[in-house]
């Protein structure tokens, strides 16, 4: 077996199972606020693409994905981030994937040298456990730096010995679990970092359109590094999918966009690892690309959601609205493993502890004290929950 398995940690809803072990649930309807899938109804457009094009399973795929789908993502890329050329963009920087998830973890092992002098990889912590899953399993060493709801202040805090000893860094943006944005001057220094210190960077996007509708739509990777003369987009990849953006989780579509050498060594990789996409579901991922509407209601129900849900929760913890995402990241007046417990014990709302989605620096799990909750139920259960979160904090 490869040894480097025995290096991962536990994912945290393994993590929550053990926790919860031997617990009852309250006799209350289950209300999940933990895993952020979205349940907002699926495209009909989208689920009739599919239905159209099923005869495409009798061919073989291109790892490329088909012109027509690389086309509309080029449009949107276009029209979305400000930049130019969709032709070129279709042609050389473009690469469908399976989702992001599988991708986020696929570049580790593409893009990362386990026989480098300098083997660190820069991730966000509290993070997605897969930036530190693929870390470890090509060879390399997760190295975290703490998140806030200031995403900018975050990145003035990382080092030029952390850049220079890195090959890669991760971001979220917009965060996940904060909903923090990073603004176009921090994308451009770390831009200016990895030109420098040579390092790649990945931009996990994939929540970019579900920001407030009252916000700006969140500035992206690619758009920082075209604004500053970049157009080659050097050293930059940024991950996007269809899961939040068109409530999509299952149909496991995306792609990657950045840096042209990046993405030609990616799908040499891709095409040995065997990650085409399916017809059917290119067809249906083409046409979700080239529709905004059902995006814009999309952004719409989980605006009425938080503006239902946060004035409850500041009754009883330190929260506020982020700008983007469908997370809430409350400050916990108690631990937040006993507030999982109890969530569950006396309410049946599952939650997510805050430190279970971080590690430790320097003794401390920027994590604790918080807990994660995912406002993808329908309205009327996120405001139920929210009740009885209220219920529990105040109760004796």
């Amino acid at each position: 077996m490869n040894p480097e398995l025995e290096l991962l940690h536990p994912y945290p809803f393994e993590k929550i199972r053990v926790l919860l072990n031997g617990l009852n649930p309250a006799d209350k309807t289950a209300i999940a606020l933990s895993i952020g899938e979205p349940k907002h109804a699926a495209p009909q457009f989208v689920l009739d693409a599919i239905n159209e094009n099923l005869r495409g399973v009798e061919i073989y795929p291109s790892t490329r994905g088909t012109e027509q789908f690389r086309e509309a993502i080029a449009n949107w890329l276009v029209k979305r981030f400000k930049l130019d050329d969709a032709k070129q963009l279709a042609q050389q920087n473009i690469l469908p994937v399976n989702g992001t998830r599988e991708a986020l973890f696929a570049i580790a092992q593409c893009v990362l040298d386990r026989t480098a002098k300098h083997k660190k990889v820069l991730m966000p912590n509290p993070f997605y456990q897969i930036y530190e899953g693929a870390t470890l399993l090509a060879g390399c060493e997760p190295s975290f730096y703490a998140i806030s709801n200031d995403a900018d202040a975050d990145i003035t805090h990382i080092s030029d010995e952390q850049y220079a000893q890195c090959q890669m860094i991760y971001l979220c943006n917009p965060g996940n679990p904060t909903g923090s944005v990073l603004s176009q001057a921090a994308l451009q220094t770390l831009i200016e970092k990895a030109e420098k210190y040579n390092f790649v960077v990945v931009s996990d996007e994939c929540y970019s359109e579900i920001y407030r509708t009252h916000a700006q739509p969140p500035c992206g990777l690619l758009e920082a590094a075209h604004a500053m003369g970049n157009t080659a987009y050097k050293h930059c990849i940024a991950f996007h999918s269809l899961s939040k953006r068109s409530n999509l989780p299952g149909l496991r579509s995306g792609f990657i966009a950045g840096d042209t050498e990046l993405v030609h060594q990616f799908l040499q990789y891709r095409t040995y690892h065997g990650c085409s996409m399916s017809p059917p579901v290119q067809a249906a991922s083409t046409v979700a690309w080239q529709d905004e509407s059902h995006v814009e209601a999309n952004r719409l129900a989980y605006d009425q959601k938080y503006a239902a849900v946060v004035p409850k929760l500041q009754q009883v913890l330190t929260v506020s609205e982020p700008n983007a995402g469908f997370y809430l990241w409350p400050e916990l007046p108690i631990d937040d493993k006993d507030f999982t417990k109890k969530m569950f014990a006396e309410q049946n709302v599952a939650v997510v502890p805050g430190s279970y989605l971080g590690r430790n620096q320097n003794q401390h799990n920027p994590g604790a004290f918080h807990t994660r909750l995912a406002l993808v139920a329908p309205l009327a259960q996120c405001i139920e929950a929210a009740d009885r979160i209220v219920e529990c904090l105040t109760s004796k």
